[in-house]
């Protein structure tokens, strides 16, 4: 079993693709992962942290719920210890019943894949993002949110967002007089 410090940097950098709201002050909290099971493993090169049975991730501005949750990150430092130290989350993929709460977004899905160094989130099976902050809600498959680009692509989108106001005439106001110069005006 990995140390207690090497485990808290493993879930730290779980989740260091999913951020707060610009702009919004949090009380930051630490990042707490909770599942049935638990498997830690490096190479070389990268460790690999996986996450089965009633994943539960919490910290500053993020609740992630899924069945599934592997994490892949950099490794550095001696090549001969059993667990390396972790350097950079290099992918987060969340899988069965996933739910994300992040401040006013809310996001569910079959399939989560997190790529930071890409700032490229796919959520895939009948993905729903919704923002009660503006009353939008996103459906389609895939929903791609590329952050650096501040763009959201997917297909067979549907879109559902606040009433647009009435932009027709006054009920009480006559028509304006439509001219049309050679023809007679029109009401």
């Amino acid at each position: 079993m990995p140390s207690l410090h090497l485990l808290r940097l493993a879930l730290a950098l779980a989740c260091g693709g999913l951020t707060t709201l610009p702009g919004r002050a949090a009380d930051v909290q630490p990042t707490v992962i909770t599942s049935e099971s638990f498997d830690m493993s490096s190479t070389d090169t990268e460790t690999i942290s996986v996450f089965d049975g009633r994943v539960v991730v919490s910290g500053t501005g993020l609740r992630l719920t899924c069945d599934h949750l592997e994490v892949i990150s950099a490794r550095v430092g001696e090549k001969d210890d059993t667990i390396g130290t972790q350097d950079r989350f290099k992918s987060l993929v969340a899988v069965g019943n996933v739910h994300i709460i992040q401040g006013e977004r809310e996001a569910t899905c079959a399939r989560a894949e997190v790529l930071p160094r890409e700032d490229r989130i796919t959520l895939t099976g009948n993905p729903t993002v919704t923002d009660h902050g503006n009353g939008t809600t996103a459906t389609g498959d895939p929903l791609v949110l590329l952050r650096r680009e501040r763009q959201v692509t997917g297909k067979n989108v549907k879109i559902t967002a606040p009433p647009i106001r009435d932009l027709g005439f006054d009920p009480k106001t006559p028509p304006p007089t439509v001219t049309v110069p050679g023809l007679p005006a029109l009401k």
